[in-house]
Order: C-alpha cells, then structure tokens, then sequence
C-alpha cells in the first residue's frame, strides 16, 4: 500500500492511498474534525465516483470498525502479530468447544499445547483478566489472548476453542 501526505494550508491534511489492488483512496482531515472520502475509478485515478463525509465521532466509529476494534469476523477472528515463530491471536470461545465452562487448570493447555493464555475479555460484563490463573473459567464467548509458537497456538485453537461437531 502507497500512502501519500499532503498539508492543505487552511484546510488539514489530505492522505492519498493507493492500495494493494491498485485501488485509490483520498481522504481529507478537516481542521474542524470533518472527514471526506473520496474513492476512485482505477482506470482514471482524476475520476471520483463516490465521496462521504464523516463527522469527528462517525469517522472515529469507522476506523474502529474498519481496524476490528468492535468486530471480528469468524473467517479473520484472529489477529496475528509474528515475532519469527512466536504469534498472539485473539479467538473467540466458541459454542460447544472443550474450553467453553472449563477453568485454565482443567484444560491443561501449557503442558499440553505448550501456550499461555495472557488475557481473556469476559463476554458478559467485557472484564478484562490479564495473566488469568489456571482457576479462570473459560466461558462462551469469551475472547482469549493466546501466545505461543505458531503451530501450537494454531492447533490449540482447533482443538480447544474451536466448536465440536457431534
């Protein structure tokens, strides 16, 4: 992605974002909070064909939408960060799964999967546990931050957190 910053004297600032699939995307930050959007036909990069204009408090609601801050879908439920081999993952509880009303210390899952839990964001009241002890109980629902190497944190996703069929 090609991203470009350009002062407008009086007005804010104007980012240009050409993305990966050759997409071309302006927006403009308004010194009084104001957003317009602008999106552009990729065979001629002068022709807008659609704009938006967004207020401080829509445009901040947006960007949380669009970085996954509200919402995960099922198929990207996980964001990755990877340090070589080493990744945290977000991953929803999911209905009928083995973890779903299992404490941390009935699971067995350091010994086991070789990963830690270093969070959990209870569904029902959105408490955050950091470093939750092995007599957390893990509930539908519930995200959980998991580290690990990338093999292990992926097969622990499969067979714990992930629902069982039948």
């Amino acid at each position: 992605m090609n991203v470009r910053e350009i002062e407008l004297p009086g007005i804010g600032k104007k980012f240009e974002v050409i993305t990966k699939s050759k997409d071309k995307i302006v927006v403009i930050i308004h010194d009084d909070g104001r957003r317009d959007i602008y999106y552009f036909d990729q065979d001629d990069y002068e022709e807008a064909i659609a704009s938006t204009t967004f207020d401080d408090a829509e445009a901040r609601q947006i960007a949380a939408i669009i970085g996954g801050m509200t919402y995960a879908p099922k198929a990207l439920e996980t964001i990755e960060m990877a340090f070589d081999e080493l990744v945290i993952e977000w991953f929803k509880v999911q209905d009928g799964s083995e973890a779903a009303d299992q404490t941390i210390g009935q699971l067995d899952i350091r010994q086991s999967y070789e990963v830690n839990i270093v969070a959990i964001i209870k569904q029902k009241n959105h408490k955050e546990i950091h470093t939750p002890g092995p007599e957390t109980l893990l509930e539908e629902g519930d995200t959980v931050i998991v580290s690990g190497q990338r093999m292990q944190v992926k097969m622990f996703v499969k067979e714990v957190l992930t629902r069982r069929d039948g």
